[in-house]
């Protein structure tokens, strides 16, 4: 049976972990992220963990790097500032296929912005922050019993599919508390990658001939092997051949694309009689919550749509589920930037952005009028932005 506790959203991020089987940390302080450092830095010694206070964002990055191939489960959290700089370390985690956890409670920005304040501005960045094609699975809770459960998936997919999973939070979500309901360890599903069944002198780290994801020796159980953020062959070390450079390179793609069933998640609520769907991730989406109860109230049918996977984008369910609306309304604490990924996969009715970038949260009353003013008169406020029409 779960039992029932008032936590804050930083607070369930550090115990999820511990619960996911995380033994290792590496992070540096910075707002508002830090309370996940604190909490860790206190409990992880207590499980035989380790806690690791870094120079910077840079170091923190490749330390969890290494201590992943050291066999550890491992972890880093860090909001705006700090994600920029772990961006040249996580296309390495990539590309050498070592799974971990970065955790980005965001706030306002670009640069130091609006410290303590939230926004949802780092959703592109997400998914495209490091260079080159490169796959990541993105997850983006918004409620904090989901988030203890999204915590405990992000490591369970960095394991199962050897690849960074990088774990969304806003300011809101992190410092807020509500009732969170904590699973028993034994409920919980926990998966760890999976090793070599071969001996030292015939493994081959990057043997990809029978499977997407090949086994993943830990280096100090008498595996050595070559690690690089180059293109490299089966055995790791560097290439440049062009048949293998595109097969590696197609295949970290596809091991995330080919998977998707398994990876993604998202829920629907109200969308079967909708006439107006609201598509809106994260902390926005406990505001359309309350929207849509309001606008139901005044007769007008309205449903959501929210992405728990932020990426891989949900291109086929989101398709499905508003294909019977009239009009999508996507709502964002920023200047619109998943609203370009829905318009990708919407192209048959009209595409509404509500967004919101002043630190605050996006009142339920602005999406309800936004939503009125639409239907009844064909005009939106400023804060809105038709962005398509057929």
């Amino acid at each position: 049976m779960p039992h029932i506790r008032s936590m804050s959203g930083n607070a369930v991020i550090a115990e999820a972990a511990i619960a996911a089987g995380c033994r290792f940390f590496a992070g540096y302080p910075i707002t508002p992220s830090s309370e996940i450092a604190a909490v860790l830095a206190e409990e992880l010694p207590k499980v035989g963990g380790v806690f690791l206070q870094m120079e910077d964002e840079i170091a923190a990055m490749g330390a969890i790097i290494g201590a992943s191939l050291g066999g550890m489960k491992t972890m880093t959290a860090t909001s705006g500032p700090g994600f920029s700089l772990k961006q040249e370390n996580l296309g390495f985690a990539c590309m050498a296929e070592v799974p971990c956890v970065v955790v980005n409670v965001m706030r306002g920005g670009p640069s130091t912005g609006l410290p303590t304040l939230p926004a949802q501005g780092d959703v592109m960045q997400a998914r495209w922050g490091t260079h080159g094609d490169h796959p990541i699975i993105v997850l983006y809770p918004a409620d904090l019993t989901e988030m203890y459960h999204q915590t405990v998936r992000a490591f369970n997919l960095a394991e199962q599919y050897r690849t960074p999973v990088i774990l969304l939070s806003d300011e809101l979500l992190g410092h807020m508390s509500e009732r969170v309901e904590i699973p028993d360890a034994a409920d919980l599903t926990i998966v760890n990658r999976r090793k070599p069944d071969v001996p030292p002198e015939q493994y081959l780290p990057y043997d990809v001939r029978r499977e997407l994801v090949p086994p993943m020796a830990n280096f100090f159980e008498g595996y050595r092997y070559h690690v690089t953020g180059l293109t490299h062959d089966e055995t790791g070390f560097p290439t440049e051949d062009p048949d293998l450079a595109e097969a590696q390179l197609r295949r970290l793609m596809l091991k995330v694309s080919a998977n998707a069933d398994d990876i993604l998640e998202w829920e629907e609520d109200g969308l079967a009689d909708a006439e107006i769907a609201i598509f809106a991730y994260g902390a926005a989406a406990r505001s359309v919550r309350e929207a849509i109860a309001e606008l139901r109230s005044l007769g007008v049918r309205a449903g959501l749509f929210r992405p728990i996977t932020l990426w891989p984008f949900p291109d086929k369910a989101l398709h499905l589920a508003v294909s019977r609306a009239g009009a999508l309304f996507v709502v964002e604490m920023n200047m619109g930037q998943m609203i370009r990924e829905v318009e990708r996969s919407i192209r048959h009715i009209p595409i509404i952005g509500v967004h919101k970038v002043s630190g605050q949260p996006i009142d339920p009353d602005e999406i309800v009028f936004t939503v009125r003013d639409y239907l009844e008169n064909g005009t939106l406020p400023r804060n809105a932005v038709y962005q398509m029409s057929v």
